[in-house]
């Protein structure tokens, strides 16, 4: 992962040092053209690209530059070649001074812009820390890693959620999917949430949490209007790792089965004992069936959103956790999702259509040092 954002560092300071001198090719290239062709072919076009390509890349500044630069060659161009008294030569000037003064102001436009957009990057930032704060890497005996990948370059949070807390009970997870985007899903996940970290504390059992998350999600169903309050649902898995942590327990509410991986590789699909409907679809009382499972030494379980399992390749593809993942070994939670986001980004193209949230907790081995991330992956 660290060679490929190396890669993409070089890739992007490659572009922007090319989209610095490309205002001076053209220029250089102008003069090129006006002195090697008749009076009757004009480089006013390239000269007034110049300042229009620095205008939206680079300082008000370096704009300014761009355009003397341009209005001055022009200049001398025509005095070179006695043209600078010829109508021709006096609006060819004129268009290339106007077209300047009009990049600045386009410089100063998207300056602004890019300063507003710096603010709301940064406030969509501190929401994501308040509403998906990185859990702790160590909590009760377990190793713990989260990830957040949204689909749209820049964006930071939508409608994936997932949260953990060291309860009386053990430690609790969720990783859920809310219905939608945009700010509705962001305020319903921060329902979700809110909902979960009380019901964990206080419920005896998963099959109680659930009920506790459906109840708020109907509360905030009530408050809404038309379709989103008739329509609006949330697929999730909850589960619980006893003190101790020999045990697995899961309840799943319409979400992708999660997966545990063995410390040898091998691969253990937890699916539910019969498929459940997602928390707030308002249809009469839900009586939750959970299922346990042995958790071994070593063993990490992986949950996630579909925005993993849905994930398509350029032929339609969809990608299978379940077999890329099996028969691999890894040296803890962090390097396994660095392995599925990577592993993701190739099967993609990079094209990916939606949200992902993975969560990954690794039950730590006996006499195990707490991290071994010098170690590589297996394939």
């Amino acid at each position: 992962m660290r060679h490929r954002e190396r890669g993409e560092g070089k890739r992007q300071n490659g572009g922007r040092r090319f989209v610095a001198v490309l205002p001076w090719l053209l220029i250089v290239g102008g003069a090129f053209y006006d002195l090697g062709t008749p009076d009757t072919f004009t480089a006013a076009p390239l000269f007034t690209a110049a300042p229009l390509v620095a205008a939206p890349f680079s300082s008000m500044l370096y704009t300014l530059a761009t355009g003397v630069a341009a209005c001055a060659a022009v200049t001398g161009l025509h005095v070179y070649s006695d043209r600078i008294q010829r109508i021709p030569a006096v609006t060819e000037l004129l268009t290339v001074f106007t077209v300047s003064v009009l990049a600045l102001f386009i410089n100063q436009i998207v300056r602004r812009s890019g300063e507003r957009l710096a603010s709301a990057r940064v406030v969509a930032e501190a929401a994501q820390r308040a509403v998906l704060p990185r859990p702790d890497e160590r909590i009760d005996g377990l190793q713990v890693a989260a990830r957040y990948e949204a689909a749209e370059q820049d964006a930071f949070i939508g409608g994936d959620l997932y949260a953990v807390q060291r309860t009386p009970h053990g430690v609790r997870l969720i990783v859920g999917d809310v219905r939608g985007k945009g700010l509705g899903a962001v305020g319903t996940v921060a329902v979700v949430l809110g909902a979960f970290r009380e019901a964990a504390e206080q419920e005896d059992s998963l099959a109680g949490v659930a009920e506790r998350l459906e109840r708020a999600l109907a509360r905030e169903g009530a408050q809404e209007a038309g379709f989103d309050a008739f329509e609006g649902f949330t697929t999730a898995v909850l589960a619980e790792i006893p003190h101790g942590g020999g045990q697995i327990r899961i309840v799943n509410r319409g979400h992708p089965s999660p997966l545990l991986l063995a410390a040898d590789g091998a691969l253990l699909v937890l699916d539910p004992p019969e498929r459940a409907l997602p928390l707030g679809m308002g249809l009469g009382t839900w009586t939750d069936r959970m299922s346990v499972t042995p958790y071994p030494p070593g063993g990490t379980l992986l949950l996630y959103t579909d925005g993993l399992s849905e994930a398509r390749d350029p032929h339609g593809v969809m990608y299978d956790p379940r077999r890329r993942l099996g028969g691999r070994v890894f040296s803890g939670p962090e390097e396994l999702l660095d392995a599925v986001v990577a592993d993701v980004r190739r099967h993609t193209g990079g094209a990916a259509t939606d949200d992902m949230a993975l969560l990954a907790v690794t039950r730590q081995e006996e006499r195990q040092p707490p991290r071994r991330r010098t170690m590589s992956v297996v394939p």
